[in-house]
């Protein structure tokens, strides 16, 4: 392995934010940043978490603290939310003081990336608890399931089982969910809570409000037609009640 002065390393301004690599499909663009949109709803108030879509994170566990490794999204946390009030070109473990990602996700796609042998190396070495393999295209040709989360213990990944996956020391669950985007039906990935249960959508909690709204205005209707009814039915008693009063 390369001898690394850690003295003498680099800036986040002298490293490039990426690998220049462009992605080949446009699920790795979107999944990730749904998951990051969800994030900025279910942890709007907190100010000690970072995440992040294909940005390089340097290291310095690897052969060079020059060469990045680019995850498809991954998040941090006990870390700022904007790095000294500004927005990181990338992550710089070393500027970090020291705090890696504890959740790494990486999309199979149409080329193989060293998912499942490559990058499990150098994020197990990185010490990333948490590393999720999405491949719902491709994993009949890796011979791998869809959806995979390794959980880092005593060095090494272990495979888990599970769906929703609950990760206690990050506070979230992961896992497989049918959704509508852009009226179009599709399987993505979304963040749950203990007990299992999707954090919706900003769409969605939109739809379902509408939805509270249109059933309570149901039930309004329902209980002035059974007003409506009763009166009415009252009336035609009264009604009775005159005209017997007035033919005695």
């Amino acid at each position: 392995m390369l001898q690394i002065n850690l003295d003498r390393l680099p800036t986040s301004d002298e490293l490039p934010d990426s690998d220049n690599l462009p992605v080949d499909n446009e699920d790795q663009n979107l999944l990730p940043n749904v998951l990051l949109f969800l994030l900025n709803t279910i942890w709007a108030a907190r100010l000690d978490w970072f995440f992040a879509a294909d940005m390089g994170i340097y290291h310095t566990t690897g052969i060079n603290p020059r060469v990045p490794v680019v995850p498809d999204a991954f998040l941090s946390l006990a870390v700022e939310r904007k790095k000294g009030g500004k927005s990181r070109r990338s992550y710089v473990v070393w500027e970090e003081q020291g705090v890696v990602p504890m959740f790494v996700l990486e999309m199979v796609s149409h080329q193989q990336g060293g998912e499942y042998d490559d990058k499990l190396a150098i994020y197990a070495n990185l010490g990333v608890l948490y590393y999720v393999i999405y491949n719902p295209e491709f994993w009949r040709r890796d011979l791998h399931q869809p959806f995979e989360v390794y959980r880092l213990v005593d060095g090494v990944y272990r495979l888990e089982i599970g769906e929703p996956y609950w990760m206690p020391e990050v506070g979230l669950g992961i896992g497989r969910c049918q959704t509508v985007f852009g009226n179009l039906p599709q399987q993505q990935l979304g963040w749950f809570n203990e007990r299992g249960v999707r954090y919706l959508t900003m769409d969605e909690l939109a739809v379902s409000e509408r939805q509270r709204a249109d059933v309570a205005q149901v039930q309004v209707d329902l209980e002035r037609q059974r007003a409506d009814a009763a009166q009415a039915q009252v009336d035609e008693l009264l009604a009775r009640l005159r005209s017997i009063e007035e033919n005695s």
